[in-house]
């Protein structure tokens, strides 16, 4: 069994938090150098334009289930929740080294003490004398839909990155509409004309700074679970074939060193699944 520190955590993401405060930093740090005041952009009026409207217009676009579910799913922007995948491996491997010591049945007492469901299932399944191709294509499948849910997150967010700058600009011209009520006062037409222009850069930069941002941010995570998957059903694969323990430990390693080859032929069957109906993944 792998041990503690290779199981699912929630550190925190430093570059997801870094990237924040340095943008942040950033923006306002060189509105104070020419000269501004931070309480120049401190709007609430254009804060609440711009969030409630983008708000609504993502509620409009996208399922209320699908919406709850990336509000929930903001945590994994900012921690970072992935499992080692050398504790993966070796936790693999003591199960292959048992395998072929005293056979896959052998596992089943086992089962009970693995944290991981998509290893407890594929496993469960290759104690159950399931065929490796079956094996292969029911848990591509359950990794193809994982995607397509990980897709619709993210393209939540994707969709509020595209509204914010644009309702950011109604929230401009809703404040040039007051401003041109008092056109009388001309000494405080340029400070509202000032002020009406916050919510253009409320929306521009929530949308460059955060919602865009964090779409990419699930995106990259779910190719990290993926390839996650893909180890653990190549490892399975192998306990199944019989092979050698130090056989399926090389094959694994490359998950570790990241080669682009195999993970590639990891992902073709699994985005094949979206595509086509389950039956007609080749393994």
């Amino acid at each position: 069994m792998a041990d503690k520190a290779g199981k699912k955590g929630g550190r925190p993401d430093i570059g997801s938090l870094g990237g924040i405060l340095i943008s942040v930093a950033g923006i306002l740090g060189g509105l104070v150098l020419e000269g501004g005041k931070i309480a120049d952009v401190s709007q609430i009026t254009a804060g609440i334009i711009v969030l409630g409207g983008t708000l609504g217009a993502v509620m409009l676009t996208s399922p209320l289930s699908c919406l709850i579910k990336a509000i929930r799913k903001l945590s994994a922007v900012f921690f970072e929740e992935s499992q080692d995948p050398s504790h993966v491996i070796e936790e693999i491997i003591t199960y292959a080294t048992r395998a072929r010591k005293n056979g896959i049945v052998s596992l089943e007492t086992e089962l009970e003490k693995i944290d991981d469901p998509f290893l407890r299932k594929a496993l469960n399944l290759a104690i159950d004398g399931t065929d490796l191709q079956d094996i292969r294509k029911m848990m591509e499948l359950e990794m193809a839909i994982d995607e397509e849910r990980a897709e619709a997150t993210a393209r939540v967010y994707e969709v509020a990155g595209g509204y914010s700058p644009t309702v950011g600009i109604i929230g401009a011209v809703l404040g040039l509409i007051q401003v041109m009520k008092n056109l009388e006062n001309i000494d405080a037409v340029g400070h509202g004309i000032a002020v009406a222009f916050v919510a253009t850069v409320y929306g521009v930069a929530s949308a460059n700074l955060f919602f865009l941002p964090a779409a990419s941010k699930i995106k990259a995570r779910m190719a990290a679970e993926t390839q996650r998957k893909e180890l653990i059903l190549e490892g399975v694969s192998g306990i199944v074939e019989g092979l050698n323990p130090k056989l399926i430990r090389s094959k694994l390693e490359a998950y570790v060193h990241g080669a682009p080859g195999k993970k590639k032929k990891g992902k073709e069957p699994a985005q094949a699944k979206v595509n086509e109906a389950p039956a007609g993944v080749e393994a």
